[in-house]
């Protein structure tokens, strides 16, 4: 587990942070939750996902299910 390491992005810009447990090819899917996406493999096993605008989640935690 120690050689396991995620990925961690946030595009200013995009205003967008993007978490990667797995570098491999995949999608970006839909959740419950606007501003959440999911990446994953041809197999449906989540790689990681995104949070788009980041600036405009005040507040309460984000809760979504992967």
């Amino acid at each position: 587990m120690a050689d396991e390491k995620l990925k961690i992005w946030y595009d200013r810009e995009g205003d967008f942070l993007e978490v990667m447990f797995e570098q491999r090819p995949g999608v970006f899917r839909e959740t419950a939750n606007r501003h959440v996406m999911e990446k994953v493999d041809d197999q449906g096993k989540v790689l990681g996902f995104s949070i788009m605008r980041v600036s405009a989640l005040q507040g309460a935690p984000l809760e979504v299910a992967l």
